[in-house]
């Protein structure tokens, strides 16, 4: 395909390269590393076989030339991007991308720019995926919103030789008005919350006191022993006055015994006395 004109230009360099051997090789043999691979053109057309390297690779001078790719995966940061969203809500949004080249030859004589044109893709990509979720979305499933871009991304960039390997949203910043409101109602419902299980403790406890005055209701005992509980709570305190209620069942005998007797002052003398007692 080189015609007769790109047989006699090639003719004539390997005849330069043989009268100014060994010098010649200084300019004619190239290496590459290992995350490297050189494109070369020869008259301006590809050469066949692809790109070259690692390693040594010869390049015949006057008609050939070639370009180096770097396979190694670039990240880049993408400018913070003001966003509305589906719910008209304008927010600020930056992202991080990273990306390697994974046909070296492709991503040279496909695309003038292939790191540049990634870039700018990047950018309309986010603001065209972030212009079609809610806000609550965008704060809640960032995982989703990522791996939506990368798909989106490494769809378009696979005919410039590009794979891009993964997208993080990195921040997203809301105005002020609308964090404050956010503020306020996160605190309403936290407080909402906050009521609903001090009601249903109270709603617990009252069962429960339900529970303990029926079982007490059952025994007078249980009664009396709950009175000298209460006793001994109080006696903890330092006061100097108590009063306190005397069990009925205490006075029943003296009650009885006055019943018995003629005269009534002596018996509340005598339960007088026991009280006292």
């Amino acid at each position: 395909g080189l015609g007769l004109c790109g047989w006699l230009l090639t003719i004539m360099s390997w005849i330069i390269i043989a009268f100014t051997f060994p010098v010649s090789l200084c300019t004619c043999l190239k290496v590459v590393q290992e995350y490297e691979r050189a494109v070369i053109f020869r008259l301006g057309r590809l050469l066949h076989g692809g790109a070259k390297g690692p390693g040594i690779f010869f390049v015949l001078p006057c008609i050939e030339s070639y370009t180096k790719v770097d396979l190694r995966t670039v990240s880049f940061d993408v400018p913070p991007q003001e966003v509305l969203t589906k719910d008209s809500v304008t927010v600020s949004v930056d992202a991080v991308v990273y990306y390697r080249v994974s046909n070296a030859t492709v991503s040279v004589a496909n695309v003038e720019n292939a790191h540049h044109s990634t870039r700018l893709l990047a950018q309309t990509t986010l603001r065209n995926v972030l212009g079609t979720k809610n806000l609550s979305e965008i704060l809640s499933e960032r995982e989703a919103i990522s791996s939506s871009m990368q798909e989106t991304l490494d769809d378009a960039t696979e005919h410039w030789g590009i794979m891009v390997e993964r997208v993080e949203i990195k921040d997203v910043r809301l105005p002020i008005q609308l964090q404050r409101a956010m503020a306020a109602e996160a605190e309403a419902t936290r407080e909402a919350k906050a009521k609903v299980i001090a009601a249903e403790g109270e709603n617990q406890a009252a069962h429960s006191l339900k529970e303990a005055s029926d079982v007490i209701n059952k025994s007078s005992t249980a009664l009396q022993l709950r009175y000298l509980q209460t006793l001994n709570t109080i006696s903890a305190e330092k006061n100097s006055t108590i009063i306190f209620p005397l069990p009925i069942e205490l006075l029943t005998h003296f009650i009885r015994k006055s019943q018995s007797k003629p005269s009534a002052n002596e018996s509340r003398h005598d339960v007088g006395n026991i009280i006292l007692k």
